[in-house]
């Protein structure tokens, strides 16, 4: 028998890969979000993160965009 798990299906470069798996590595066991990852590029989590995964994202390259001071 065949066991299908919906997912959302994430694919980015090696850095951010490891920045998404540190971000499950911090939360408690009951709160992990990747369901398998595929390669150093790919990865399959549950689909109710993807959007606290894309805020995250979106933070970190705010915090670390250079910005020429005036």
């Amino acid at each position: 028998m065949v066991n299908a798990i919906k997912g959302v299906f994430i694919s980015c470069d090696i850095p951010m890969a490891q920045y998404i798996i540190n971000m499950n590595a911090s939360l408690p066991a009951s709160d992990k979000f990747i369901i398998h990852i595929l390669d150093s590029t790919h990865m399959f989590v549950q689909p109710q993160v993807e959007l606290m995964i894309r805020s995250q994202i979106a933070k970190f390259r705010e915090d670390n965009t250079y910005v020429k001071p005036n």
